[in-house]
């Protein structure tokens, strides 16, 4: 039988159309061929090897090389991944000399000024602390790799839940998050071996004096907002009581429930 001529196809047109083909294959075979494995780059370290290195450089640098000379705290601030306290939009601070902000008006402290308060209260393990100002939970943790007794009052709600979650990396062990106005402190677990205040009042709360055990220490700035404030060391042996200042330093005020 004839193939119509309707549907006979024109040589040239089946000629070019094999050479369009055989170009195609071509280049499949071409460029669709792997080729050699990339070498892997420097900047395709591990971010949490990068954290490492940071928090050490942190403590080396900015906390040992400056005075605080503790083992116990020097080891529980490289344990503490400060990068997980600090907001997403400023991880690149974590590690920084400097505060950082959190929301609300409040910071997470300046890493020299953490080991430094830290070390002052000289903790043992097995301690009862208690901390005024939780903010993000970075202080809390770092006194918990010390002694596994901490409490910390928050007054602003988002934060005291922001602590918590936070401090969820421990387990739920160490360290115990309250909600309320930590000008009165926590008097439900008092007496306190030591108290640091993250935050400054204007005066001395006279309930945290009153809360600590004999032979504990508190340390507090205290001092205006938006003016130089002074860091306090207080302790206490019976009913004496002695003050002696520290350093001059920036806090945010202590924030008061209105009554």
């Amino acid at each position: 039988m004839s193939v119509s001529s309707r549907w006979r196809r024109p040589p040239r047109i089946v000629a070019l159309g094999l050479l369009l083909a055989a170009l195609a294959i071509a280049a499949v075979l071409l460029w669709g061929r792997p080729g050699p494995a990339a070498e892997p780059q420097a900047d395709a370290q591990p971010q949490a090897e990068r954290y490492d290195l940071l928090r050490e450089q942190m403590v080396a640098r900015q906390i040992a090389a400056r005075g605080v000379a503790d083992p116990a705290v020097l080891a529980a601030m490289r344990a503490v991944p400060r990068h997980e306290f600090v907001p997403a939009e400023y991880l690149s601070q974590a590690y920084e000399d400097h505060p950082v902000a959190i929301g609300y008006g409040q910071t997470i402290s300046q890493p020299y000024i953490v080991g430094l308060m830290t070390e002052l209260l000289q903790i043992e393990p097995g301690d009862r602390v208690l901390e005024i100002g939780a903010g993000s939970g970075y202080q809390a943790a770092v006194l918990a790799e010390i002694t596994p007794h901490v409490v910390s009052v928050e007054i602003v709600p988002e934060l005291c839940e922001l602590a918590r979650s936070r401090l969820g990396y421990r387990d739920g062990g160490a360290v115990k998050v309250i909600c309320a106005d930590g000008y009165y402190g926590w008097p439900e677990d008092a007496p306190y071996d030591a108290i640091i205040v993250t935050c400054a009042p204007d005066h001395l709360p006279q309930p945290l004096i009153n809360q600590l055990a004999d032979g504990g220490r508190m340390v507090i700035p205290v001092g205006p907002p938006g003016m130089v404030q002074v860091l306090w060391l207080v302790e206490r042996h019976g009913e004496t009581v002695t003050t002696r200042q520290i350093a001059d330093v920036s806090f945010v005020p202590l924030v008061r429930k209105v009554r």
